[in-house]
């Protein structure tokens, strides 16, 4: 092997490990928390080679506002199982925010889902009981 062969080589190992090195801080380290609430409108496994869960949360808004929607990406099958289960019910979902992650393998979005809540809705309230007014006062 000749010196310039191996010094490409070794080059390349470097920066193979710098890559790896890279990847695995901007995926261990998140640059946010959250939670957002809302309802799942879809979830599907996509990818070519690497399959990733991504889904869509329709937020809830207030009456007469145009609805937003949170994109977001699974990568733990028991998690995309319980979002599955939760579709079309109100969830709230915590989330991890990783910036930089150098490939679409490890999802769509840098939105990663790491818990799902079930929220019940709030019975209806009922109307309150009406009193009766005091007769009027005779004069």
């Amino acid at each position: 092997m000749s010196s310039i062969s191996r010094w490409l080589f070794g080059l390349l190992f470097v920066f193979a490990v710098l890559f790896a090195a890279y990847t695995w801080l901007v995926l261990s380290w998140s640059y946010s928390v959250g939670e957002r609430a809302g309802y799942v409108q879809k979830l599907s496994k996509k990818g070519w080679v690497c399959k990733t869960w991504e889904g869509e949360l329709a937020l809830i808004t207030m009456p007469g506002t145009v609805a937003e929607k949170f994109h977001f990406s699974v990568r733990n099958e028991a998690i995309a199982d319980q979002i599955n289960r939760s579709i079309g019910r109100r969830v709230s979902l915590d989330y991890e925010e990783h910036i930089g992650v150098p490939s679409a393998c490890f999802g769509e979005t840098g939105h990663y889902i790491t818990g799902v809540k079930l929220i019940e809705d709030p019975a209806p309230l009922s109307p309150a009981p009406v009193q009766a007014s005091p007769p009027p006062a005779k004069q």
